[in-house]
């Protein structure tokens, strides 16, 4: 690992101001803050399996972009976007439910990923950095692509954001009150699947979900209001990742792997305060 041997020679801090290190840090801080505020919904909407299911789908997206030797990430958005209205689709137009929805996009993703991969020969290696997530393969472009994520989801604020807010408490009295829930809701699933899409360079494929999810299960415990919740989850997410970034440099191991842990240890630490206060 390229990280180690530069970590043992080298000062701490001048590790951290090199520039792969600062490409990843700038693209956590962004992807973090974007998953803080999504994971509010997901969370509160109990959608924690869609995000597994986008974040695997994404596999899919992945293996084909690599056999058709183009950028993964521009194949894995649109792949990853599709998986999510056929989601949509099967819930709106059959009696299975989501959950089952789901599970059919995310098995047959993974399968597509597998055979894509099997005829992409010599380009396992780059599967497995979107796989377990890399530090050394963050590009400029990455990051290109985390500040117009971050710039789409600043501009849901102003109202979006209060329409998602109110369809996630009460979905019948937002449709009766003639808010256009259906398209709020599929824009943002689409949001949470591009985020995820270009999440996987820095937690990879296995860990995006629990990225999403642990900073707003947190922030739950915490928080007596969505708006505060909505705050303390963008704040958590970017926290841990800051922190699990600096220790995966520092112990040598998995940068994705160390800030899922640090989130956990903060959920730990949140359950307990909650406890204490009852």
């Amino acid at each position: 690992m390229p990280t180690a041997s530069l970590a043992e020679d080298t000062p701490m801090t001048e590790v951290l101001l090199q520039p792969f290190m600062l490409r990843a840090l700038v693209a956590g801080l962004l992807l973090s803050a974007l998953a803080g505020y999504y994971g509010v919904f997901v969370v509160q909407r109990r959608l924690s399996f869609l995000g597994a299911g986008l974040g695997h789908a994404a596999f899919g997206g992945i293996a084909l972009g690599l056999l058709l030797g183009v950028q993964p990430l521009w194949v894995a958005i649109p792949f990853t976007l599709l998986v999510a209205v056929g989601i949509a689709w099967i819930q709106d137009h059959t009696r299975l439910a989501a959950d089952t929805a789901i599970g059919i996009f995310f098995s047959v993703s993974v399968a597509l990923g597998i055979l894509f991969l099997s005829l992409a020969s010599g380009r396992n290696a780059d599967a497995f950095s979107y796989l377990f997530g890399s530090l050394l393969s963050v590009t400029p472009a990455d990051i290109w692509a985390s500040l117009v994520l971050v710039g789409a989801g600043a501009a849901t604020l102003p109202r979006l954001w209060g329409d998602w807010a109110y369809a996630t408490f009460d979905d019948e009295a937002a449709r009766v009150s003639g808010k256009s829930t259906r398209s709020h809701d599929m824009l943002l699933i689409a949001m949470l699947a591009a985020t995820i899409v270009v999440s996987l360079k820095v937690v990879g494929i296995l860990l995006v979900a629990a990225w999403i999810v642990v900073p707003a299960a947190t922030a739950r415990l915490l928080a007596s209001t969505f708006s505060g919740m909505t705050r303390i989850a963008v704040l958590l997410a970017m926290m841990s990742t800051v922190l699990g970034l600096v220790l995966s440099v520092a112990l040598d191991v998995p940068t994705g792997a160390m800030i899922v842990l640090v989130q956990a240890a903060l959920f730990l630490l949140a359950m307990g305060l909650a406890r204490s206060n009852q």
